[in-house]
């Protein structure tokens, strides 16, 4: 029984571990918008978050929203990228 509950420990600390290392790139990521598409596109973003690995983005043109539903996925894997972690599946526009 003792190794079962030194095991249950283990993966529950674990599990924590990911929680906290999941919030961790979702907030780098955030932060990193700016960089990624520039202080042009980034002056034109009024909310950027993340829930459930896709990350919202509202735009205020509807032009600059239309251009970057064609660079979605160059978007999601250069987020991915420089945050050197798996932290988005998709991005929304708003």
């Amino acid at each position: 029984m003792s190794s079962d509950k030194v095991l249950k420990e283990a993966i529950e600390e674990w599990v924590e571990l990911l929680k906290n290392k999941r919030g961790y790139y979702e907030g780098k990521a955030v932060s990193l918008w700016k960089t990624i598409v520039g202080p042009q596109i980034a002056s034109e973003t009024e909310t950027v978050y993340i829930k459930n690995r896709v990350m919202f983005v509202k735009i205020k043109s509807g032009s600059l929203k239309h251009e970057l539903e064609f660079a979605r996925k160059k978007l999601v894997q250069n987020i991915n990228k420089e945050t050197d972690y798996n932290v988005i599946d998709e991005i929304y526009f708003l």
